[in-house]
Formats: C-alpha cells, sequence, structure tokens
C-alpha cells in the first residue's frame, strides 16, 4: 500500500545558498516557520542525529515539535522525523487530532536554477497506524494553508535580506 503523501512545491527568487540559511539558521528560521505565532526555537542542531526543537506560542499556550534530522546534504536536502512533544520533547500524540501521525517523514530539497530556487517539500507518514494514514490523507487537502501561508513569509524574508 502506497502512503498518503502531501507534496509542496515552490519557487523562490533568491540563490539556494540563501534559501538553506533560511531552513538551517534559527534566527532565519524563527521567522517564517509557524505563520501567526510566535516561534522559539529551543534546539537547531541540523546534522544526521541531530534535534530541532520547537515551540510555538499562541492563544497563551505553546504547541511543541520535535524534529530529527536524518540526513543533510547541504545545500541541496534535508530529511527529518516530524512529531508532536510535550513540554519535555517526548513525542506525544496531537491533542487537538488523536489519530494524526506520531511521526511524519519530511524531505526538503532545494535546486538550483540560475538565481533562483526550486524547493519540494514532501510529507508523510513514517510507521503509521491505519487511523494514522487515514487521518493524515484526510487532512492533505488543508495541509497547504499552514505550509503555504509559512512559503509566502519566508518569500518576504528572502526579498527582505536580498534588498
Amino acid at each position: 500500500m502506497s502512503l498518503p503523501e502531501f507534496i509542496l512545491e515552490r519557487r523562490f527568487n533568491a540563490p539556494r545558498d540563501l534559501v538553506w540559511r533560511s531552513w538551517t539558521e534559527p534566527d532565519l528560521l524563527a521567522r517564517w516557520y509557524g505563520p501567526g505565532v510566535e516561534t522559539i526555537i529551543h534546539k537547531l542542531d541540523v546534522r544526521p542525529g541531530g534535534l530541532w526543537l520547537n515551540e510555538m506560542k499562541m492563544g497563551g499556550g505553546s504547541h511543541y515539535q520535535r524534529v530529527e534530522y536524518t540526513e543533510v546534504l547541504p545545500p541541496e536536502k534535508l530529511v527529518w522525523l516530524h512529531s508532536v512533544a510535550d513540554a519535555d520533547w517526548h513525542v506525544t500524540a496531537n491533542a487537538m487530532m488523536p489519530d494524526w501521525p506520531r511521526v511524519l517523514l519530511t524531505t526538503v530539497t532545494f535546486v538550483a536554477d540560475g538565481d533562483r530556487t526550486d524547493v519540494r517539500l514532501a510529507w508523510t507518514p513514517h510507521e503509521a497506524s491505519d487511523a494514522e494514514i487515514a487521518c493524515f490523507a484526510g487532512a492533505i487537502g488543508g495541509l497547504d494553508k499552514g505550509w503555504g501561508k509559512g512559503m509566502d513569509m519566508l518569500e518576504d524574508l528572502l526579498a527582505e535580506l536580498q534588498a
């Protein structure tokens, strides 16, 4: 059985090295990741086995994410295992969507095209139950909202960095 996959593709008017930096430097990443929330990056260790511990503050509460990098190929590719976490950074179920996959395999590629960069993000359930796979498949249509807003913010950030 093939797993449902969310694909986001975006072309940025910025050189690949700069786009890569915006995904791998905490001060830049925090400016576009998590639209409409305050993003606090507690740790960002971009190497295989390294962790990205992310807190998104909204409405008086916090939402935690734990990312473990499995492959890092600068400036071409990032692969990580993406999970909802508790405040102690342990992988946990999503309180708002209990059947949401506990782990998502995330692959982001960066392809240079002159002074522009094509970014492709693929998200798929990892070692997921049937209920988790079904939940993810049902949510794919709406995933572009959050990621899309983040990509718009990234586009603005890249323009500002090049101004």
